[in-house]
């Protein structure tokens, strides 16, 4: 019987630390050992109604994860999807009940709507050369402001918009399987998830996506056009938010225009708790999921125990500063 040489275990080692696959390991059993502990504490928190709350509350950070995932894997940042969501959803708000189109056209709204502000943003960053901390601030206080102006500071309505809950309330798998009364908003985010996976994963997008992250200039002295790229992966994270700007404003049942503020922040924590790399270059959605899920599970347990909302906002404010920390020792490690 052979037993793997001390080279061979560092080799196994440095790959998991490589892929990341340590990190989303780690996270997996922290969302196992929070479901036990909670579970523990509360005997309300496990029950069927807490479980589903706790994914339709994964529903809208996940979506906008998912978005944030692809702009961090280029080494880049947005912190405009928060209130990109709600400028969706107003958009959706106001060509649905002001302009009374059919809600097709206003699906399609929110998510052009993301689509062109995720260009703007990528054009900014790009093209311009603006920073993308700098460039997506402006973009999150641009948006916040024209979301306040279209809506008049009024929030907008949807119950004059037949079928418009059933985006995010309305269960398509309870229908077929009545055990099962997994909301629509939760099925979204799992179809945008796996679809954005194939994508990094199996198209030339995603490749370019990976490869702006880890090396730039090396990609654009290849002779890619890495401007063209990384405007793409930008447009194509907005388009993501405007699914998420349906799935809120469905579950509200309205466009609140001074919502969107902090998302942001749940959002990147979500991304780095889940193994991608501040720095670019590495990352997958499973993890992202895995951190959106830790965050829901969090508030939620939190909230079950009646842990004061100041002191909510504190746990979540250290478990971004914790996260930031080990994606810099992980950084470190693969150096």
């Amino acid at each position: 019987m052979t037993m793997a040489s001390p080279t061979t275990r560092q080799s196994v080692f440095s790959k998991l630390v490589d892929t990341g696959a340590h990190q989303k390991l780690l996270a997996f059993a922290s969302l196992i050992i929070l479901l036990i502990g909670f579970s523990i504490a509360s005997p309300n928190f496990m029950q069927t109604s807490n479980m589903i709350a706790i994914l339709q509350a994964t529903s809208v950070n996940g979506v906008l994860a998912v978005a944030a995932t692809l702009v961090i894997i280029t080494g880049g940042i947005d912190l405009s999807v928060g209130t990109m969501m709600t400028f969706c959803a107003v958009i959706a708000g106001v060509v649905l009940t002001n302009l009374g189109l059919p809600l097709p056209v206003g699906v399609f709204a929110a998510i052009a709507a993301g689509a062109f502000c995720g260009l703007c943003s990528g054009t900014f960053v790009a093209k311009m050369k603006i920073p993308p901390f700098i460039a997506t601030l402006g973009m999150m206080l641009i948006l916040k402001g024209l979301s306040l102006v279209i809506s008049g500071t009024r929030p907008i309505y949807f119950n004059d918009t037949p079928g418009f809950d059933a985006i995010s309330l309305g269960s398509v798998i309870g229908d077929v399987f009545p055990a099962l009364p997994i909301p629509n908003g939760v099925l979204i985010l799992f179809l945008v998830a796996g679809g954005t996976a194939w994508i990094l994963n199996r198209t030339v997008l995603g490749r370019y996506c990976f490869a702006l992250g880890s090396n730039e200039e090396a990609v654009r002295l290849s002779g890619v056009n890495t401007d063209r790229w990384k405007i793409a992966i930008y447009a194509l994270a907005g388009s993501i938010v405007g699914i998420g700007g349906l799935v809120i404003a469905s579950r509200l049942n309205s466009a609140q225009p001074a919502l969107g503020l902090g998302y942001e922040l749940e959002a990147i924590a979500a991304v780095v708790i889940g193994g991608t790399s501040l720095s670019g270059g590495r990352g997958t959605i499973v993890g992202t999921l895995i951190g959106a899920l830790i965050m829901a599970v969090l508030t939620n347990g939190l909230r079950i125990l009646s842990v004061a909302q100041e002191w909510q906002t504190v746990v979540t404010g250290t478990i971004i500063i914790l996260a930031v920390y080990a994606d810099m020792v992980r950084r470190r490690k693969t150096a």
